[in-house]
């Protein structure tokens, strides 16, 4: 075995999202979300779940916290449910606060570092019905909410993050229909993109005039790894279109104050980009003291139609990679691709990152012994930790990463079917297993280090 050690100073965590393991829908004043009444739209998700109960991490919050402590975990990355704070988008629900001061209270009595994220897909569906994301109002009802969750808790948080993945705001939810709201117009995606790219902007604007300096302020992209899935040039065309899709479209307004020409050039067939208006680009861009990176699988394009095509897209099509491993919801295994990605984000716009979600699903099931076994995951996530430190040897300023995730938990249109914990929820009971791989990544957190099979 080889041994490889992590930078001084690399940061560690698990994360979560508040719809996926809090439950407590109706309760303390919550009001409804847009993925409250998608996952209640019928044929939405898998066998019909909701996240009305979840994991039930709204009625068991300091048990699952001193789980995470027991599991000796530095950082934990948890979204704010917007409808919980407020639940028309407008107006404060003092008791929804209240429940993420104790969250956030309850981590730093444990020791554990709070990572706060304000929006993880989960709108309030009073918003959506005025027109949600396709609605500039939006963009100032976020930028209130972020100043309301920064003053009441940015003294206690030292990492607040504005977006989680807006790619599937954008793309899965207005071009496709895969998430909530669940519109299927591709033209939809842009002005939607661009209402979450001005969000971010604000709200970081607003959260760097109410917290204290040292917080460090980010947002998570879900970028994409694409190839063209040949040398001919209408295969690369089509890569390098995906791309511009996937990637700039988020990248050049929030880190450069504006969108490259390509996005435009790109997308013209879709839309005229009227809704950008003046001062928006620059509006957009605010310093973040790193960007947070969720990275799964890699992605393959052609220019011929074999596959599904790309979202927001009507000429780029994605194309299966059967010699590659595949995880079981056929996903792509490349570690190789983690390392790629981060070192040329690195080298095109020189901003720190923290790899913010990368794990496996399974079909995880606890034994007569009481343990999870799940080998498979134990050797994704050494497989990618080591794609980490292939990139920070490469030059990468990689300063941590956040497993994702804690608990097994509804797994958006996937519904309870896939498993990505590291601890295993009984959907009946209730009852939290931690499984071998959470075990393994509190020890490789423990030492900093990692162990790998010697390369041939």
């Amino acid at each position: 075995m080889t041994t490889r050690r992590f930078p001084e100073g690399f940061e560690w965590g698990m994360g979560t999202a508040a719809y996926q393991i809090e439950g407590g829908v109706h309760e303390g004043g919550r009001g409804p979300s847009i993925w409250d009444t998608f996952s209640h739209t019928p044929g939405a998700i898998t066998r019909g779940d909701t996240g009305d109960v979840a994991c039930d991490h709204y009625h068991r919050l300091d048990r699952d916290l001193d789980l995470l402590a027991e599991l000796a975990m530095p950082a934990y990355r948890f979204s704010v449910a917007w409808p919980r704070v407020m639940p028309d988008g407008r107006t404060l629900n003092q008791d929804g606060l209240d429940f993420y001061a104790r969250l956030v209270d309850g981590l730093l009595d444990r020791g554990i570092e709070p990572m706060l994220t304000l929006y993880h897909w989960d709108l309030p569906q009073a918003l959506e019905d005025v027109g949600g994301w396709r609605s500039r109002e939006t963009v100032d009802r976020f930028a209130d909410y972020a100043t309301l969750v920064g003053k009441e808790l940015g003294d206690r948080v030292g990492t607040l993050t504005t977006l989680n993945e807006p790619w599937c705001t954008a793309y899965l939810g207005h071009a496709t229909g895969e998430h909530a709201p669940g519109l299927r117009d591709p033209a939809l995606a842009y002005p939607v993109a661009h209402h979450l790219n001005l969000a971010h902007g604000r709200a970081a604007a607003a959260l760097r005039s109410v917290v204290p300096a040292s917080a460090r302020l980010s947002v998570t992209l879900n970028l994409q790894h694409v190839v063209a899935a040949s040398d001919e040039q209408a295969d690369r065309d089509a890569a390098e279109h995906a791309r511009v899709l996937s990637n700039d479209v988020f990248l050049g307004p929030m880190l450069r104050g504006r969108y490259d020409d390509a996005v435009f050039e790109e997308t013209a067939r879709l839309t005229d980009w009227s809704f950008v208006r003046d001062g928006d680009e620059a509006e957009c861009c605010v310093p973040l003291d790193f960007l947070g990176v969720n990275y799964y699988s890699p992605g393959r394009v052609s220019a011929t139609p074999n596959d599904d095509p790309w979202p927001g897209s009507r000429t780029a099509f994605r194309v299966r990679m059967p010699e590659l491993p595949q995880t079981v919801m056929a996903w792509p295994v490349q570690p190789s691709a983690l390392t790629e990605l981060l070192t040329d984000v690195h080298r095109e716009y020189r901003v720190p990152l923290v790899v913010t979600e990368n794990g496996i699903a399974g079909h995880d099931v606890v034994d007569a012994e009481h343990r999870v076994r799940d080998g498979h995951r134990i050797d994704y996530l050494r497989d990618h930790l080591g794609a980490v430190l292939d990139a920070v040897d490469a030059g990468a300023d990689v300063r941590g990463y956040v497993a994702w995730t804690f608990l097994d938990n509804f797994e958006w249109a996937w519904g309870y079917e896939m498993r990505f914990g590291l601890v295993h929820v009984d959907f009946d009971t209730l009852v939290r297993t931690p499984k071998d791989s959470a075990h393994w990544l509190s020890d490789v957190i423990a030492r900093n280090r990692l162990l790998l099979p010697e390369r041939p």
